[in-house]
């Protein structure tokens, strides 16, 4: 299935990134897109697809303002909030590549950054709702692992292992995800943030592994306005951060031919992942991280509705 593409017309007044790295902490940042998400489904075409509310529960401190539902104050004169529940039924594992090419970023942030605080959203939407989710960070190998689970403090535990990562070294897909697979006990929900920058074959072979295994996969194509555009003035040189392996670049000259042959890439990894029964997302990081979370919601709805 082929999902929409997140881009930064896509957005619901939602943050912009830039503002998104001024907030405190993780947890923040990640509370902060979940909410404008949700409330951006409601809002949206999408509305009723795929996230319902559970329950209403009386306002406590600390609670969002938006989520009171004014209605039921009206008649009743107490103030109750709306709960949501997302189906997924599924165990999470949430993988996120810290390959050196995801420290790139010209923007207010780096794809690494995107990819750490959009994975941080989907664990708070998941735990809300009592999911096992977990996390898996990856190089050439896996670096870290937080198994899924619904116990208590797994959401700490998350944010501590998401907060720890730092992106370097060389990307291999195959390899980790061969471990994810063999880590999965049964069927699950996999949702691998990546610019995909490694060989083609490994990176489809990889996410191929996954799904033969029977876990529902969602990939989001993590990349920088920049990597997409090419919107250099002057000859540059530019430097691969894994390869080291450096190239004396005239933009002006091969701006055309350049952005013709990474909207090819995009829509060749596109079509080979649906073939595959995987799907895509493709992600600009100058984009809200409220647009990903609901071009996925309002997929996941219409694939259950």
């Amino acid at each position: 299935m082929v999902v929409p593409v997140a881009t930064a017309t896509s957005g619901h007044g939602f943050l912009d990134p830039g503002d998104l790295a001024r907030l405190a902490s993780l947890e923040l940042r990640a509370r902060v897109v979940v909410e404008g998400a949700l409330q951006g489904l409601h809002r949206s075409p999408f509305r009723g697809y795929s996230v319902e509310f559970a329950e209403y529960r009386p306002y406590l401190p600390g609670d969002d303002p938006s989520t009171i539902d004014w209605r039921i104050y009206a008649r009743s004169d107490r103030y109750y909030v709306k709960r949501f529940e997302l189906d997924t039924n599924l165990p999470c594992h949430l993988v996120v590549d810290a390959s050196g090419s995801m420290a790139f970023g010209t923007g207010a942030v780096t794809k690494f950054a995107y990819a750490t605080w959009l994975a941080a959203a989907f664990a708070y939407l998941l735990v809300q709702q009592r999911d096992a989710v977990g996390v898996i960070a990856f190089q050439t190998d896996v670096i870290a692992h937080v198994p899924p689970s619904t116990r208590r403090g797994q959401w700490n535990t998350l944010l501590a292992a998401l907060t720890n990562l730092s992106a370097a070294s060389t990307t291999s897909f195959q390899r980790p995800l061969q471990r994810v697979a063999e880590a999965m006990t049964r069927r699950g929900l996999v949702i691998v943030f990546s610019d995909l920058l490694d060989d083609d074959e490994e990176v489809v072979r990889g996410l191929r592994l996954l799904r033969a295994r029977g876990s529902e996969v969602v990939v989001f194509h993590i990349l920088d306005h920049a990597e997409v555009t090419l919107p250099y003035a002057r000859a540059s040189r530019f430097r691969d951060p894994e390869s080291g392996r450096e190239l004396l670049v005239s933009p002006g000259v091969i701006r055309d031919e350049y952005q013709r042959a990474v909207e090819l890439w995009c829509e060749t990894h596109r079509q080979r992942l649906r073939e595959a029964g995987v799907d895509y997302i493709r992600v600009d990081t100058s984009a809200p991280l409220e647009s990903a979370v609901l071009a996925w919601l309002a997929h996941r709805g219409r694939s259950i509705g």
